[in-house]
């Protein structure tokens, strides 16, 4: 069985982070280990919200881990609450890192055309700097724009998104993913580029809600599909039609909108398509 750290906050109440990871990528068939960064009672959405930073904590678990030998196939890195913690991550690649683990990075900082709060203009300088060490990264596209220097906007023609691609992969990435995507009135769209320039671009149904955790859920099922060893084109395509499914069922739920998407209701939907992946490979 192959073996993935998920690195990133963990929320007490709330389906995002952690709380995703975990379920979708043992759900996966992938063993799944954890590393919080950040403590949080509720999700940031909720008033009133208790959070801990762990900074303290990274280096001691992990210099554990290597006490075991413990080795991973992939290293997957969310939500990081500061540029101590950026640093502490780059170390962990450096122990943890191997000719054939995948580092997957999903640059999480902002959304909506500016950065998430608590983070300074110059985090996202900080946040190249880890992109550097990855061979996948994962930016939403005000992500993508931040860590370019692309100004961002709201539609996004091909030639745009070939050309954020092509910056991203700069920075040092072998692939570089781009979500959120909006290609034209009814269609949201997720990009792919190799170093050799080849683009994969996949469209799903723009449906008009906001729940919270989708990108989140992109992203574990995108790493877990990775580490499995398919292409980035039936990955993201994987990942992009799992999160549509589960925003069309939570979006029957009136109570889920603040908790997050339903993606327990879904799993079978995501392993039945693992199998039919796997049987169409045989």
């Amino acid at each position: 069985m192959k073996r993935i750290v998920s690195i990133q906050d963990f929320s007490c109440i709330g389906k995002c982070s952690q709380s995703i990871a975990l379920p979708v990528l043992s759900a996966m068939g992938l063993e799944c280990a954890a590393l919080p960064t950040v403590l949080l009672s509720a999700h940031t959405a909720f008033d009133g919200f208790v959070s801990r930073e762990l900074t303290d904590s990274l280096v001691p678990i992990t210099d554990h881990w290597r006490s075991m030998g413990v080795r991973f196939d992939a290293i997957y890195t969310g939500y990081l609450g500061s540029e101590e913690q950026i640093s502490q991550v780059e170390q962990i690649f450096s122990d943890f890192g191997t000719n054939n683990n995948l580092i997957f990075v999903d640059p999480v900082m902002a959304d909506h055309g500016k950065l998430y709060p608590g983070f300074a203009p110059e985090f996202p300088e900080r946040m190249k700097e880890l992109c550097r060490h990855a061979d996948v990264i994962t930016p939403n596209v005000t992500e993508a724009c931040l860590l370019t220097g692309e100004a961002y906007r709201q539609r996004h023609e091909e030639s745009f998104v070939r050309q954020l691609l092509e910056k991203l992969l700069s920075l040092g990435a072998k692939t570089a993913i781009v979500t959120g995507l909006r290609m034209d009135e009814t269609h949201m769209g997720v990009a792919a580029m190799d170093k050799n320039g080849k683009l994969c671009l996949h469209n799903t149904a723009y449906i008009p809600s906001v729940f919270y955790g989708t990108g989140d859920l992109f992203a574990s099922t995108c790493a877990g599909a990775l580490t499995l060893g398919l292409p980035a084109s039936e990955a993201i395509a994987l990942a992009a039609d799992y999160v549509v499914k589960t925003i069309r069922v939570t979006a029957k739920d009136p109570e889920s909108r603040w908790y997050g998407v339903n993606f327990e209701q879904t799993l079978p939907y995501l392993m039945k398509r693992l199998v039919e992946i796997e049987e169409k490979q045989i």
